[in-house]
């Protein structure tokens, strides 16, 4: 199996040992507490379950600026964005080397991990404007990830982390969120060697559907993970229950036994583009995938980057050797009136744009209200059944 990023083994920041577990669970309770941002929440999951391996902790500024700049740590090593827990006041802190982080989308906000502190620090205006411009290429506030990225403090307090729980993750959805250690064990148990991932975080229509079957088909990959993400998006995107539920009935019925697994990982997005596509490709390397697709405006929002920047980046930034992990380049594919099946689009150098069955999403979105079934070119009606009870419950 494929090695993880930076290591041998992976090594989850999460304490599965009870007795250690159970230890550390008191000992919280009488620590100095911070209730820590939902980024910050999402990347300790993340840590916790190997995803960011072999990542320890969050990252002090040094480390947190040279991710951002060059993807590289002080250490020498890769990460492609920065990990920071960033508070708007170290206060409750004090002079304390070890505090509890609780969680802030939990009610009650339980103790999510423990940190053993090795630095508090002010990030300049400056250092934050930086960071902003290099992951997320722009600093337009209305970008989400902007937006949320700027709007968490700007008090960084490092150290390594032991993680005591998945968040929300685990309760809301127990069949679809799961571990890099996890994922990695039903490899092996299916007896997969070529592994390609998806990235979703929407419903996945006929094109999607097709454009895994192609990556597998000419990779010659035995096994598809479709992983979804679990945490918070966009005002107006699909939420995660209802699209578990379609990608599980598309898989059920179009994909052979034992050749796709439905999986799911606790992390708010992003909207980096670019970067969130290496980060995306980081760690599906750490849960044994092989290759990774990565199709037009990966992990993009509106109109903030190339249709295939997310591509190029690999290519023209990530530093060599960085990843094992290959890349599937897929353009957009839609239907072919003329071929009578999807294609990729540049792989019909002889279509006008009329030769496609395409749909904007404001339509699709209009025709669901509706109770109207999409066409079957654009999508299978088992999953535009979910999309229609989803959207006509809203009304």
């Amino acid at each position: 199996m494929i090695k993880p990023v930076g290591s041998n083994e992976l090594d989850p920041r999460f304490v599965y040992d009870t007795e250690e577990h159970s230890k550390l669970a008191k000992e919280a309770e009488t620590l100095p507490s911070v209730t820590i941002s939902s980024q910050a929440a999402g990347n300790a999951v993340m840590m916790g379950a190997g995803y960011f391996n072999p990542l320890k902790g969050f990252m002090n500024v040094a480390d947190a600026m040279g991710a951002a700049e060059k993807m590289i740590l002080t250490d020498g090593s890769f990460f492609p964005v920065p990990v920071l827990c960033l508070l708007d006041s170290a206060d409750a802190i004090g002079d304390a080397k070890r505090i509890a982080l609780r969680d802030p989308n939990m009610e009650g906000n339980p103790v999510l991990a423990i940190m053993d502190v090795e630095n508090i620090e002010t990030v300049s205006a400056e250092q934050m404007a930086v960071m902003t411009d290099k992951v997320y290429r722009t600093d337009d506030a209305e970008h989400p990830g902007v937006s949320a990225f700027n709007g968490q403090g700007n008090v960084a307090v490092s150290g390594p982390i032991q993680v005591l729980h998945f968040s929300y993750f685990i309760d809301e959805f127990p069949d679809t969120f799961r571990t890099a250690v996890e994922i990695r064990n039903e490899i092996a148990e299916r007896g997969w060697k070529k592994i390609v991932a998806f990235q979703t975080r929407n419903p996945m229509h006929l094109a999607h559907e097709e454009l895994c079957h192609m990556a597998m088909d000419r990779l010659g990959c035995d096994g598809l993970v479709i992983h979804m993400l679990l945490g918070k998006l966009k005002k107006g995107d699909i939420p995660a229950p209802v699209r578990d539920a379609a990608i599980r009935k598309m898989v059920e019925v179009y994909f052979p036994p034992n050749s796709a697994m439905v999986t799911g990982y606790g992390f708010d997005m992003l909207y980096a583009g670019p970067r969130e596509a290496v980060l995306h490709a980081y760690f599906r390397q750490n849960m044994g995938a092989t290759h990774f697709i990565i199709g037009r405006d990966h992990a993009g929002v509106g109109d903030y980057y190339g249709a295939f920047d997310a591509q190029t980046i690999f290519k023209d930034e990530v530093p060599a050797g960085a990843l094992d992990i290959e890349i599937f380049n897929a353009d957009h594919t839609a239907w072919s009136k003329k071929l009578d099946k999807v294609v990729m689009m540049c792989e019909a150098p002889d279509h006008e744009k009329d030769d496609f069955v395409l749909l904007s999403g404001t339509k699709v979105r209009e025709m669901l209200a509706n109770g109207e079934a999409p066409p079957k070119e654009f999508s299978r009606p088992e999953v535009a059944e979910i999309l229609i009870a989803h959207y006509q419950a809203q009304n």
